[in-house]
């Protein structure tokens, strides 16, 4: 049996509640700015798979779509704003620039086009030196300050600041997953939140 261990936590509806106010509601009534958990976070990956049980031994591999945690740290509140369907293409070009092929399969790497929008990274929860936050009334407050100024930016700057913090986002995935391999034995290849019980 697989067991998938990962802390999960619901934002209180009062914080949900403010941060709908200030960001508004896109066109299918939905908040356009919402606070998750990161551990909580899962998006569709498509590709080759690698189960191993608790000492490492591959029990199975296979190719499929599975949903996994979208964000580290899986510690953190993240705020994501949606984004339209149309920012991501036609179906058609979706499914183009994502398809991989494993063993002759072709996988949807990004899982199914986002024909409903999706919720994109815009910040993390945290202070300066990275540490947990709490999710509080002040730190609705900080939340909301900050959605509302996201909101009155031109979306050149928009668009360049994501740029950015997704460089950054990635450079720092980049080290974190070097360290973990150099501790790791060669042969590992397991998503790191999948146990076999």
């Amino acid at each position: 049996m697989i067991r998938v261990t990962r802390e999960t936590h619901q934002a209180p509806a009062s914080i949900c509640e403010r941060i709908e106010r200030a960001g508004g509601r896109n066109r299918f009534g939905e908040p356009n700015f919402r606070v998750v958990w990161g551990g909580s976070r899962l998006a569709w990956i498509g590709g080759r798979w690698t189960d191993r049980d608790s000492s490492g031994q591959m029990i199975r591999e296979s190719i499929e779509l599975r949903q996994a945690p979208k964000y580290i740290p899986l510690d953190r509140w993240h705020i994501e704003r949606w984004t339209p369907p149309e920012s991501y293409g036609s179906p058609e070009v979706w499914y183009a620039q994502t398809i991989e092929v494993e063993d002759g399969t072709r996988i949807p790497a990004l899982g199914p086009y986002p024909s409903r929008g999706e919720y994109e990274h815009c910040f993390t929860l945290e202070d300066s030196r990275g540490e947990f936050i709490s999710l509080s009334p002040a730190a609705c407050d900080w939340i909301v300050r900050a959605v509302e100024w996201a909101r009155r930016q031109p979306r050149q700057m928009r668009r360049q600041a994501v740029a950015a913090r997704e460089a950054r986002r990635e450079r720092n995935f980049d080290l974190a997953a070097d360290a973990i391999l150099d501790d790791a034995v060669p042969a590992f290849h397991s998503h790191p939140f999948v146990t076999v019980a």
